[in-house]
């Protein structure tokens, strides 16, 4: 009995890390300063968001502004990296993956 009470708590979110507790090990986005967006596989974390990621799809988005039209250019550049250290300091949001079937 004191089996099924752990692993419910181990299920539940009380605090904001338990959430990214529960992603560990799950495909995760990390929206970072400068227009950086991460998707890649949680392996670590700590209280600061300090972070490292597996096979990771990094996004940059930039702004250009057109000298003739004065319109803004949008243009992303993405790259693969098997392996990141994420500094927390430089994380805005960390979603985790859809989760279907009410867990």
């Amino acid at each position: 009995m004191a089996e099924a009470a752990t692993e419910e708590t181990s299920n539940t979110v009380e605090e904001p890390l338990d959430l990214v507790r529960l992603s560990l090990d799950e495909r995760i986005l990390v929206k970072m300063r400068n227009d950086r967006e991460l998707r890649g596989r949680l392996h670590a974390y700590d209280q600061h968001l300090n972070m490292v990621l597996g096979d990771v799809e990094e996004t940059v988005t930039t702004v250009e502004i057109d000298d003739e039209t004065f319109e803004e250019l949008y243009k992303t550049s993405k790259r693969q990296i098997p392996m990141l250290y994420v500094r927390g300091d430089g994380v805005i949001l960390v979603s985790p993956p859809l989760r279907v079937g009410g867990v």
